[in-house]
């Protein structure tokens, strides 16, 4: 016999997951990935809302408490709510466009036809492709001078002389929300797409069977299945589409006369031209509140559908 088992409390060794009960094993085990996460999200967010709190500027080298001072200026401001208004326009608008035209998109590819996969794959091409890529394509396309649009529209008879499509401000949001739904709309085919493929053929068949046209197969059978998907895929869309920068900095900076001026790029100007990290702090977390907002009320929406269908 050895020594070990002689002596009271010693005996084989237990395993360290078997020591544990299982819920605080699993908790150990997430604890690397909670703490990445506190790292990169959790405390920038809490650091960007004290900063929302205060005059924090690297200019005046100030940082003193002002509790809601920003935010009573942010609501009059109204450079603030001109930028507001717009990114909610060019949410509203390139939300419905990419999803009434991925809808349309993905129809068409859920049939089967010849060279279907390659049709699939190159539909992809403008969601691949960055977004400053896309958005220098487009600058060239609507130049003003020697862009292609204004070429194929003085031939063809439709203008009388050159639009300058970025330096108007009646045609300068238009543009980009153009630019915008030929890059993304791919992103929403797919997934409109794979909610398409778990609509049961039997139900669209026994719908065929029964004298139902397209329309009314696709009204009465595909679109009530698909509801779910189609409200989960605008709430990607529109919650992407509402912190657009990098699309609206390359192409008008925000400009002409701020007309296509959002909040991701007021926001970077105030933090980063005029280094009021308070105000631009106050800015950020404003958005990130309509943010919530959008999400809310997509989520209640589709809860109410989701029990209307059970």
């Amino acid at each position: 016999m050895s020594a070990a088992a002689t002596i009271p409390g010693i005996g084989r060794p237990r395993r360290l997951g078997k020591a544990l009960p299982g819920a605080m094993w699993a908790l150990l085990l997430l604890t690397p990935a909670f703490v990445s996460l506190a790292s990169v999200s959790f405390y920038p967010i809490v650091n960007g809302l004290y900063l929302s709190l205060t005059n924090t500027s690297l200019i005046t080298q100030e940082q003193e408490f002002t509790g809601f001072y920003n935010y009573v200026e942010l609501w009059g401001d109204p450079q603030f709510w001109n930028a507001w208004w717009h990114t909610m326009w060019f949410t509203a608008a390139s939300t419905v466009l990419e999803t009434v035209i991925g809808l349309g998109m993905a129809l068409i590819l859920c049939e089967a036809f010849k060279g279907r996969g390659l049709v699939r794959a190159a539909m992809l091409v403008p969601w691949a492709m960055p977004t400053v890529v896309t958005s220098k394509m487009f600058g060239w396309l609507f130049d003003g001078q020697n862009g292609i649009v204004n070429y194929i529209l003085l031939h063809a008879g439709l203008i009388d002389q050159n639009i300058n499509w970025y330096g108007s401000t009646d045609t300068a949001m238009i543009t980009i929300i153009i630019a915008d739904v030929w890059k993304t709309t791919p992103f929403m085919a797919l997934l409109l797409l794979t909610g398409l493929q778990t609509v049961p053929n039997s139900l669209i068949e026994a719908a065929r069977m029964d004298g139902a046209k397209g329309w009314i197969t696709f009204w009465y059978i595909r679109l009530p299945l698909l509801m779910p998907t189609l409200l989960i895929a605008g709430l990607f869309r529109a919650l992407d589409a509402f912190r657009v920068f990098d699309l609206v900095y390359v192409l008008t900076g925000g400009g002409p006369a701020d007309s296509t001026e959002t909040l991701s790029t007021l926001s970077y100007k105030v933090l980063f031209s005029t280094l009021q990290f308070g105000y631009g702090s106050a800015v950020s977390t404003a958005m990130f509140v309509t943010e919530g907002i959008i999400a809310l009320v997509f989520c209640l929406y589709l809860i109410r559908q989701i029990r209307r269908a059970q």
